[in-house]
């Protein structure tokens, strides 16, 4: 791999990103059927597009304004996840425990991010 591309697998905010992504698919496997195509659906997206949408932005990280945006993008996809895990707890779908866990770990990824979007500089290719 060129000193451009780069591999944003070892960022430690992919990495959390894409187990929290996993773990939102495991758990949602378990709710109910009529939730397939409304929250099922949109939470697995939108946890999912938190990865993605790092990943992309790594790519683009010449461009500080671009990589900026992407990873600005990429923490609004984690709050919306947040907001759909709210749901999930309160329809009861996750245990109380579950959805702290998680919103903790969603809280982390986006510090994460707000350091990568406030010092862009630090993600330039060597």
């Amino acid at each position: 791999m060129d000193q451009f591309t780069g591999d944003f697998r070892t960022l430690k905010v992919y990495q959390l990103a894409y187990e929290l992504a996993m773990e939102v698919y495991h758990i949602t496997k378990l709710f109910p059927k009529e939730e397939l195509y409304s929250l099922t659906s949109q939470i697995r997206r939108s946890s999912r597009a938190v990865p993605a949408i790092i990943g992309e932005g790594y790519r683009k990280r010449l461009y500080p304004q671009h990589f900026r945006s992407k990873m600005s993008d990429a923490d609004a996809e984690a709050s919306e996840t947040t907001v759909h895990l709210d749901f999930s707890r309160d329809c009861q779908y996750i245990t109380a425990e579950k959805h702290a866990d998680l919103l903790n770990r969603y809280q982390e990824v986006g510090k994460m991010l707000g350091g990568m979007i406030s010092n862009p500089e630090k993600f330039l290719p060597k």
